[in-house]
């Protein structure tokens, strides 16, 4: 089938025109400005000339070609009277040289701040190698690792390159564009807290961007209370002087609307609201990118996508493993702040929001902020939250939550939760959207299911019997894994009898698309260095987004409540069903379809 039409943006040509028009325009947003270093290095480049050309007198107005008499060897590096340079050593004309013909270039130097945690080394080199192997980063960058671990630039490639892949349709040329991805990163060993670690590093970035125009992405893969010490360190000692200078901060964003809101008021004592890039991955996905084509550039969905024809939307996510040693970390934020107030939320946003003016960054996220603060906040009644048990299934001991040990004993952390979620506003007032998430649950998947509403009258309601359930329309998105678009319909099946089946239009992507799909942190970390902010996290977003889960989170934790346990591998608690039925809803995902 032929492609309706093209973008006919590919990734060299786009990133580096972004690139250009970005470096030009945010200039002036550092908060910290130095001098440039061009008059002098001009003064050299002139003296330059006037040691390879002894008939040419340079003069403080400007030069003047005329008949000059040789000299003898002067005596080098003094300054005259008129300000230039009467010698020059052969290092200094090669860097003037070479200054001259970099400047009106532009370079990008990505530092992963905790470039030795598991992030960085699973997802965050992995992603930048992929976007070096399909030629979307521009001609002159730059990678360095920074972290407090002491590791050589060596010891850093041979961390990073065992977890690199390369692509399935060009693997002809992976080991040699890997080891040229290689050679490109670099390793400082410093302290989060450190202006001098920070200022060290400056240092040997500048050493990198060779007099071109600097832009600096800083992605902060470190735990969130150190991001203000960092913050504040590349601020002050490792912003670019004449290009942009951005942070990717990785979620959380604090536990609740107070320590999100210090957070941000902290970060902007040294960024500017557009240098944060507040990243969530979930928005970098496939599917969940494809949500906005599939509603706005299809007649078919775009009529259908409100309460008149929607009953209700579910959100979907489960894994089918528990915390597996990260217990620490979980325990202090819980399923609900991990993934529900974040990742779900913003998906259910995307997915609920008006048509936007235009497909810019702030057209979008102005109208999901309006479908933030539609919404009621959430209520203890419209909530069910879970634990997983221990259990043993084929002979093998599955652990309970409680039994890793970087939990504390007694935890009430909910491992799984599920939620009924409104939106108060004249397109989907009435529509539950449910929301379920959970660990150690029978199957990994992630997914929206949109169930549209019963036929009035529908003729062949008896050949489905009292299951009413089993003849509706569903929309079902597959973000993950095995993406795929496929909707539900009732169709006669083939003979000479009336006998009614539910089968599925599918869009499975694996079989329609050769082409791999790029990870969620591939489009996400190119959308950062070319200034797309369509799917970063604007301020007033989060605080909507915590509006409506922090009452909630504070009574969950004021009154102790006590979820329900559930065994490792099964379909969740037992509430988590009473809950939809309330809304006369069933859950789409415990019917064994995929």
């Amino acid at each position: 089938m032929a492609t309706l039409y093209s973008s006919s943006v590919h990734c060299p040509s786009y990133a580096f025109s972004r690139l250009s028009s970005s470096s030009s325009s945010n200039g002036h947003h550092h908060r910290i400005g130095f001098a440039s270093s061009l008059p002098q290095r001009s003064k050299i480049f002139l003296q330059c000339l006037k040691n390879s050309h002894q008939n040419i007198v340079l003069m403080q107005d400007g030069p003047l070609a005329t008949t000059a008499t040789p000299v003898g060897n002067e005596t080098p590096f003094k300054e005259s009277k008129g300000g230039l340079l009467s010698g020059a050593s052969l290092e200094e004309c090669k860097d003037a040289v070479s200054f001259d013909n970099n400047e009106n270039e532009s370079s990008v130097s990505i530092t992963v701040v905790g470039a030795s945690g598991d992030l960085a080394k699973k997802k965050i080199f992995p992603a930048l190698f992929a976007l070096y192997y399909e030629d979307c980063l521009p001609k002159h960058f730059t990678i360095y690792g920074y972290a407090r671990s002491k590791m050589t630039d060596s010891e850093l490639r041979n961390m990073v390159s065992r977890t690199l892949t390369c692509r399935i349709d060009k693997r002809e040329n992976c080991d040699e564009k890997m080891e040229e991805f290689l050679k490109r990163c670099f390793y400082h060993s410093g302290q989060y807290d450190s202006e001098e670690n920070f200022a060290e590093l400056d240092k040997m970035l500048k050493k990198h961007e060779g007099g071109r125009v600097s832009n600096r992405l800083f992605y902060l893969s470190i735990p969130p209370n150190i991001f203000i010490d960092a913050v504040k360190c590349a601020s002050l000692s490792a912003s670019s002087s004449n290009g942009w200078t951005r942070v990717i901060v990785e979620k959380p964003f604090g536990r609740d609307s107070e320590s999100s809101s210090a957070l941000t008021k902290a970060l902007k004592n040294y960024l500017d609201e557009d240098q944060i890039f507040r990243i969530d991955h979930y928005l970098g996905k496939e599917l969940v990118e494809n949500l906005s084509v599939l509603r706005f550039s299809n007649l078919i969905f775009e009529p259908l996508w409100s309460r008149q024809y929607i009953r209700n939307v579910q959100l979907i996510f489960s894994e089918d493993f528990g915390t597996e040693g990260r217990g620490g970390y979980f325990d202090n934020y819980g399923i609900i702040r991990d993934i529900m107030q974040n990742h779900l939320l913003q998906i259910l946003a995307l997915f609920a929001m008006e048509t936007p003016v235009s497909l810019d960054a702030e057209d979008i996220r102005n109208e999901k902020v309006k479908v933030l603060r539609s919404m009621r906040p959430l209520q203890l009644e419209d909530m069910v939250v879970g634990q997983y048990k221990s259990h043993t299934k084929g002979g093998v001991n599955y652990p309970a939550y409680t039994d890793d040990k970087t939990v504390p004993n007694g935890s009430l952390t909910p491992t799984f939760a599920a939620a009924a979620l409104f939106i108060d506003n004249a397109r989907w007032d009435g529509v539950p959207f449910l929301m379920k998430a959970g660990k150690a649950l029978h199957s990994k998947r992630a997914e929206i299911r949109v169930q549209f509403r019963h036929v009035p009258g529908n003729l062949y309601n008896r050949n489905f019997g009292t299951d009413l359930d089993r003849a509706t329309n569903e929309l079902v998105i597959r973000v993950q894994p095995d993406e795929a678009i496929y909707l539900k319909i009732n169709n006669k099946v083939p003979g000479l009898g009336m006998r009614l089946d539910r089968s599925n239009l599918n869009l499975h992507y694996a079989a329609r698309y050769s082409k791999e799909i790029p990870d969620a942190y591939e489009r996400l970390l190119l959308d950062a260095i070319e200034g797309e902010r369509r799917l970063f996290i604007r301020s007033d977003e989060l605080d909507a987004a915590w509006a409506l889960f922090t009452p909630l989170l504070k009574e969950l934790e004021e009154k102790k409540i006590i979820p329900e346990y559930y065994p490792y591998g099964s379909r969740g608690p037992v509430g988590a069903h009473y809950l939809a039925a309330r809304y006369k809803v069933r859950w789409g995902d415990l019917n064994g379809e995929q």
